[in-house]
């Protein structure tokens, strides 16, 4: 099977104020298709560089990425835009959801950007609200909704599209411990669906919850291994989701 991402030599340089800063520093990563990666590390470490990178955000200053056998160094911003919605869906610390848009429409822009006719993104958006336990939010806006609530919109945004791919940054970190928990349940249900996940944090909690645990300093990958003390995520939590998700 192929791998899903592929980095060979991935160098990212920054100018600031006149001078050079390598954010990453030679880095070379496999993940397989169906992994439930964590990447850790300080301010300053690259690991926010490299999720902007696997994402299709921003292109390496030299070496290589492949995402799902595509390689996304070689193709051009509007490219990269066709890539990102077709294989990939984000889910942010911020939530990122119009203020003034229902968790509906929301869940519905991501599809209007691929293209698809408005009955079957309807369809599809709810659908997708309702595999997050929000089938009765749909025309809720934001700021009617808890922090748990809105973030279980952006996972449903993140998924509407089918992706191979899902990216996480710090996706509890404006959550409570609660909201957190079930939030990760979700994660853990998506993973177990098939699907790869890829997420970023600083709380080394969150960070138990992967399969496998990456951790970044100065721009190196300075540990990368199969976490086998993986922390389960609480019963009624993970049941909760499971049966959302189902």
């Amino acid at each position: 099977m192929e791998a899903l991402i592929r980095m060979e030599s991935v160098v990212k340089v920054y100018f600031i104020g006149g001078q050079e800063f390598q954010a990453l520093r030679g880095v070379s990563l496999t993940v397989e298709p169906g992994e439930y990666v964590a990447i850790m590390g300080p301010s300053g470490s690259g690991k926010s560089t490299m999720m902007n990178i696997l994402g299709c955000l921003d292109k390496p200053t030299s070496g290589r990425y492949w995402l799902d056998g595509v390689e996304v160094s070689t193709l051009d911003d509007d490219q990269l835009a066709v890539l990102r919605n077709q294989k990939i869906g984000f889910v942010f610390q911020s939530f990122n959801l119009l203020p003034r848009t229902s968790a509906l429409e929301n869940v519905e822009l991501a599809l209007l950007y691929a293209g698809v006719r408005q009955q079957e993104r309807r369809r599809r958006a709810i659908e997708a609200l309702e595999q997050v336990g929000l089938g009765d939010r749909l025309q809720h806006r934001p700021n009617e909704l808890s922090g748990g609530q809105q973030q279980r919109v952006a996972i449903a945004r993140a998924l509407v599209n089918h992706p191979r791919l899902v990216l996480a940054d710090e996706p509890t970190g404006a959550l409570d411990s609660q909201s957190s928990e079930e939030i990760l349940a979700l994660f853990q249900t998506m993973n177990d669906a098939g699907h790869t996940v890829v997420m970023v944090t600083h709380e080394p909690d969150v960070a138990q919850h992967a399969k496998r645990i990456i951790r970044f300093q100065d721009g190196h990958i300075v540990q990368d291994h199969l976490n086998e003390q993986r922390r389960a995520a609480p019963a009624a939590a993970l049941g909760g989701a499971r049966h959302a998700l189902d």
